[in-house]
């Protein structure tokens, strides 16, 4: 199967598995999506949510962020790893939005990349959901599904942003990430991934060549009998034994 038509069915699935897919982050402009994404590094969505929703209503601006002393800033956001980094970053991001851009976050890539403390899975987080731009995100989930399906055979996340963005079409780019993310917190994890039950089994490379094998060396190494000779009682145990021996 050509990776054009593996990338379309894989979406069409998980479409009809997340209808609802989107972004986690509550923001309301495009500043609080790029001020929430800042702090969503090495975070969780639910506790950037919190953290967001007291630091908004103090910060409306960018000019607001510039203009905070850095350790006042550090207290709103101290509940978030690294948050000596990012109250840093957000302060010189704002800064420079302040001073090259009218206080407004810019709507193209090249801008976005320039500011502190973006990078290109930053910018184009805030491209596709704050805009409305065809943009793609490489978040941690995102590389694992696309390995683990062979779209991609890069652990560069620039590179394997172009490997999708190669085979998927533009308006699928950003319910992509979407739909990846979700995918990988659901069932494709990076432990114990719940391989048989993953609705897009049939077009994963890591299903065949791993889990799959794995299954069959761990059914001899444990004495488990050929499925054809057992009941289906049999079958949660020895997911169990698997997914122990895949450690």
């Amino acid at each position: 199967m050509d990776p054009e038509d593996k990338a379309r069915k894989v979406l069409d699935i998980l479409e009809k598995e997340f209808p609802d897919a989107r972004t986690a982050l509550e923001f309301k402009n495009p500043l609080e999506l790029l001020i929430a994404t800042i702090l969503s590094a090495q975070a969780t969505d639910k506790l950037v949510n919190k953290v967001s929703g007291a630091l908004f209503k103090k910060y409306r601006t960018a000019s607001d962020y510039a203009e905070a002393g850095l350790e006042g800033l550090e207290k709103d956001i101290s509940s978030i790893n690294f948050y000596r980094n990012k109250a840093k970053n957000i302060k010189a991001c704002c800064g420079k939005l302040v001073s090259e851009f009218g206080g407004k976050v810019p709507d193209t890539l090249e801008a976005l990349v320039s500011l502190p403390g973006v990078g290109r899975k930053t910018a184009n987080i805030v491209l596709g959901n704050a805009f409305g731009r065809n943009a793609l995100a490489v978040d941690t989930h995102v590389k694992r599904v696309a390995g683990r399906l062979g779209l991609t055979s890069s652990d560069d996340p620039d590179r394997i942003e172009a490997d999708l963005t190669a085979i998927i079409p533009p308006e699928r780019w950003t319910k992509t990430t979407h739909l990846f993310i979700l995918h990988g917190r659901k069932t494709c994890k990076a432990v114990n991934p719940d391989c048989p039950n993953c609705p897009i089994q049939a077009y994963s490379v890591y299903f065949r060549e791993v889990y799959s094998k794995g299954n069959a060396q761990r059914r001899g190494r444990a004495g488990l009998m050929p499925r054809s000779r057992r009941g289906p009682g049999l079958a949660f145990d020895e997911a169990r034994v698997i997914a122990a021996g895949l450690q």
